[in-house]
């Protein structure tokens, strides 16, 4: 009897999504009795009328390894709890609970199971599905690192790759103009993504959420790279990093569906501080952006994540659902969604890696 399971990739887009739809394709394949769906931007294609479903075989999948981004696309709007809707009447937009009424259209298609790939917000969603009654597992996702029931996450160390390789070529334009460059990278509100950019690209300062920063102190390290008015200096700075007694840079948004605070700006707030503050430098400001979620994804993260699709898959198939796959201390494990959500992972400032950042001559503006 053919079975079916179905895959969503939910939340912002990520390097490596691909190689876990199709570690999860390869896998079921070997089984010969089952089928794989994927539900087109989350599960939008299952609450859309039409449905937008496509069918994954080992066909569709072939060479999607190497590509950034997700087949059978994603979204970080809405969900089933929280769908928007136009109330006409009133002029407003609410949000309606729509998870009852797709968790019988699943039945209604004939799935047994689904893997949701995404990140906390997502994962916390596939709990209240579990909780629900619905057969599902869940395979974490975040370019941020920043879920503390797995030691890694896919794309991350993309994302490091791309912001150290934005280090390297800020350094010659900045030396060749005596400039310091402020430079903005990802993480909400951890700072391992610029943490280790900054350490990888030789930075001189790093500002991360979790140590709030001293302008002044940031001032002394400038001051200490440049000679009679000539030198540089590189800051890379976490989107939510903010200073002592201060705030983070950032904005509700204005999209219909999307509940998080929208971040971004603190490399100008920065730059703006810093010349208030009294530093004389010629200071550029560069922010990465979504340039950090693009592209081909590093052979690291193809090879986490095609390990997270086949142990999703294998969970599916040996019934061990309200489950999120897991990397800890280099082994692929499993972990109960209820203890997988809700609990974020800073970065400890008196860490290993913080302590040789330091060693290093890196400022961390405190």
């Amino acid at each position: 009897m053919m079975k079916r399971v179905l895959l969503a990739t939910s939340g912002g887009d990520c390097p490596g999504l691909n190689a876990v739809i199709r570690g999860v394709v390869k896998r079921a394949a070997m089984e010969g009795n089952w089928e794989v769906l994927g539900s087109i931007q989350a599960y939008n294609g299952i609450l859309w009328e039409p449905t937008e479903i496509k069918i994954l075989t080992e066909s569709t999948v072939k060479d999607i390894h190497n590509l950034g981004g997700t087949i059978i696309e994603t979204t970080n709007k809405g969900g089933p709890f929280a769908w928007p809707l136009f109330n006409k009447q009133t002029g407003q937009w609410e949000y309606v609970d729509r998870s009852d009424e797709m968790i019988r259209k699943l039945r209604l298609m004939g799935v047994d199971a689904v893997i949701c790939i995404g990140g906390d917000g997502s994962q916390r969603i596939s709990h209240q599905l579990y909780e629900k009654g619905l057969d599902i597992v869940g395979v974490p996702k975040t370019i941020d690192n920043d879920l503390s029931a797995t030691d890694l996450t896919f794309g991350f160390r993309t994302a490091v790759q791309i912001a150290t390789e934005a280090i390297d070529k800020l350094v010659t334009t900045a030396a060749s103009h005596n400039r310091t460059f402020i430079m903005e990278v990802m993480g909400r509100n951890t700072g391992w993504i610029a943490l280790e950019a900054a350490l990888a690209g030789g930075a001189d300062v790093c500002l991360i959420p979790e140590i709030p920063y001293d302008v002044n102190k940031i001032i002394d390290k400038l001051n200490s790279k440049y000679k009679r008015g000539r030198g540089y200096a590189i800051i890379v700075v976490a989107e939510g990093a903010q200073p002592k007694d201060g705030h983070i840079v950032a904005e509700k948004a204005d999209e219909i569906g999307y509940s998080n605070m929208r971040m971004g700006g603190i490399a100008f707030e920065l730059s703006r501080q810093l010349k208030e503050a009294g530093f004389e430098g010629d200071i550029r400001e560069t922010v990465l952006g979504h340039l950090q979620r693009g592209g081909v994804p590093v052979a690291y993260d193809r090879i986490l994540a095609t390990r997270f699709g086949v142990k999703a898959f294998e969970l599916v198939k040996d019934g061990l659902f309200g489950q999120m796959v897991s990397f800890k201390q280099s082994e692929i494990i499993s972990v109960p969604l209820s203890e997988a959500v809700g609990h974020t992972k800073f970065v400890e400032p008196d860490s290993e890696i913080v302590h040789a950042a330091r060693s290093c001559g890196i400022s961390f503006g405190d």
